[in-house]
């Protein structure tokens, strides 16, 4: 390697004035140091390799004294002697080192960055129930261990210890491993922890929420007013029916989303399961219970408040225990069973399919039906509803009603 004779002064760079644009002082061999506008000098050192033009930085002055440039110019001159780029040296060295930090990142710190990054399109209920699993069974355990430091067995702990609820244990191990499917793309780590657990935990075979006959639901809509709960709770009940709305949608549901005098209800999307908002046209049924509720809860927010903080909705368990103590002839009854009693009774009079599935705010499973559906079919759903509240009206009635169908 051939000598150089270097030629900068302290004094020549400590004099070198800023300019309206950046200016190199020479000092040899490709060594050289950038006056900027800004007045900062940085040591620089620009080369040929395989017949490109390189540069690498070396450092800012005075950090990098004219000695201690000169050598690291020297070190990076044997490696394009030897055939090596100076600069692709540097980068590789800079990107080992932005994964090594990277990897150094706590699953909790990277758990919010996949919150951020992949569910920002779900609903604000499913990511917030999503973040509320984290902090309360997943990082109380492996929330500050480093990313690539956890095992199946620390996910294996954590999913064992919800093993009385198997369905929370699974999802929270797909939440898991969710997290690392991510990490993985973005080459922080290179094995999953918890693809391995799948299974781990046995769940019941799924038990679809039974619903109720016709017989089965006159008694049971006749059960309701006879069972000493609280009133807001009885007219919830009926809601659920007459609105084929989820449990979470009505009881968080606020006075403003009413417009009783046209008899429609407007769910916001961050509230619903598929996070599209969805409209409900009231019967004259449900209007009634409405006003009737507006009387005792209207000077809140909350249409269904909790009886003991008026502040927040009713909780879920309110109507669970509700439905437990109501006997009508039919065991473990829950209120999701009365969306598919409504839809069934729908559709047994003759209510299409795709107007049941807009009532209960259902997802179109086929991409390209969904893309170009735009059917609101609000008169039908309109119809439909004001028809399951007429048809539950007479069955409670007791009557022998004779069956209608839809026109």
């Amino acid at each position: 390697m051939r000598h150089v004779n270097y030629t900068l002064k302290p004094a020549t760079i400590d004099n070198a004035k800023p300019r309206e644009k950046a200016y190199a002082l020479t000092d040899g061999g490709g060594l050289q140091i950038e006056v900027l506008p800004s007045g900062s000098k940085t040591w620089r050192f620009k080369y040929h390799l395989n017949g490109k033009r390189e540069k690498v930085t070396i450092g800012a002055y005075p950090a990098f004294t004219i000695k201690q440039a000169r050598d690291r110019h020297e070190e990076l001159r044997a490696l394009v002697e030897r055939g090596q780029s100076p600069a692709k040296a540097k980068q590789a060295v800079a990107s080992a080192q932005k994964l090594a930090d990277a990897r150094r990142l706590s699953f909790r710190t990277f758990a919010q960055r996949w919150v951020d990054q992949t569910l920002f399109y779900r609903s604000g209920g499913y990511v917030a129930q999503t973040v509320r699993w984290l902090d309360a069974y997943v990082h109380p355990s492996i929330g500050d261990m480093q990313l690539d430091e956890v095992q199946p067995g620390d996910v294996l702990a954590i999913i064992k210890a919800r093993a009385d609820t198997a369905v929370t244990a699974e999802r929270i191990r797909v939440i898991v491993q969710q997290i690392y499917n991510h990490a993985i793309r973005n080459l922080l780590v290179t094995t999953n922890p918890a693809q391995p657990l799948r299974g781990a935990i046995a769940r019941a075979p799924v038990e679809h929420h039974r619903h109720l006959s016709e017989k089965e639901l006159g008694a049971f809509w006749r059960k309701l007013d006879d069972q000493g709960a609280h009133v807001t709770t009885i007219a919830a009940t009926k809601l659920l029916m007459l609105t084929m709305t989820r449990k979470s949608e009505l009881l968080r549901s606020k006075w403003p989303e009413f417009d009783l005098d046209a008899a429609q209800w407007d769910i916001p999307a961050e509230r619903m399961k598929m996070g599209k908002p969805h409209r409900v046209l009231l019967s004259r049924q449900a209007v009634e219970v409405l006003h009737w509720v507006h009387q005792l809860t209207g000077h809140g927010d909350y249409v269904f408040p909790s009886i003991f903080r008026g502040s927040v909705p009713m909780g879920d368990v309110t109507l669970n225990h509700f439905f437990k103590r109501i006997d009508f002839g039919v065991p473990d009854f829950s209120p999701h069973g009365l969306r598919g009693t409504a839809a069934t009774l729908l559709r047994e009079h003759g209510f299409g399919r795709d107007v049941v599935e807009l009532l209960l705010a259902h997802s179109e499973k086929n991409a390209t039906v969904a893309a170009y559906s735009h059917m609101e079919l609000a008169a039908d759903r309109k119809r439909a509803l004001q028809y399951l509240a007429d048809r539950v009206e007479a069955l409670a009635a007791g009557g022998d009603v004779i069956p209608l169908r839809a026109a």
